[in-house]
């Protein structure tokens, strides 16, 4: 998986500040096919992912690595939001399950699922997708896993209400188009005003 080494969170993988292990369900099948999704009963289009081969899968990780709450990407699930990511950052382990195809066996959910969680009311390919952003959206909390602690209390959606202010760089004027003049002058308390009121209220 890419993000596992690159950009912020492959950094902070390398720092210790945390760990991402991914598997492979595949690998826990009982037959020779690897077959992880078999035909709907009542009919429907489409397949749905079997209880059996996330359970054992789902087992092996809490043996070998220990029990966490286990959150199942789902398109029923509640929208994910920077307050959810500020939430999880507080637990020591997660568990993500990522579905696929047309669903997953509800058994498995009523069993094993403690939340689901979703990107919004959009079609994917599948969970891994939408795993990544709360995982990125996550890590990025983690004391350590950037540089100044500042970036993310200042970023978009940290704060309730408050949008990222307008961002301007060289040339200071581009197509006729000029940099504000606040942000020239060199007086912070009127640029972090300037920021502030920019900050558009949600």
């Amino acid at each position: 998986m890419p993000m596992l080494t690159a950009s912020i969170v492959g950094r902070g993988i390398k720092r210790g500040h945390l760990d991402i292990q991914a598997h492979q369900i595949r690998d826990f099948t009982a037959n020779r096919q690897k077959q992880v999704d078999d035909y709907p009963y009542g009919g429907g289009h489409g397949m749905v992912m079997m209880a059996q081969p996330l359970y054992d899968c789902l087992e092996y990780v809490k043996e070998n690595r220990g029990n966490g709450r286990v959150i199942l990407m789902s398109p029923q699930g509640e929208r994910f939001t920077q307050d959810t990511a500020k939430r999880l950052v507080k637990l020591e382990h997660i568990i993500i399950v990522c579905g696929r195809y047309e669903g997953i066996d509800q058994r498995f959910i009523e069993k094993c699922v403690d939340e689901q969680i979703s990107l919004g009311d959009f079609v994917i390919t599948g969970g891994e997708i939408a795993a990544q952003a709360v995982v990125d959206a996550t890590a990025r909390l983690i004391p350590g896993v950037l540089a100044d602690e500042e970036g993310f209390e200042r970023e978009s959606h940290y704060v309730q209400g408050y949008l990222e202010h307008p961002q301007y760089t060289r040339p200071g004027v581009w197509m006729d188009m000029p940099v504000p003049d606040v942000l020239l002058g060199g007086n912070h308390k009127e640029i972090e005003e300037w920021k502030r009121v920019m900050g558009r209220q949600l």
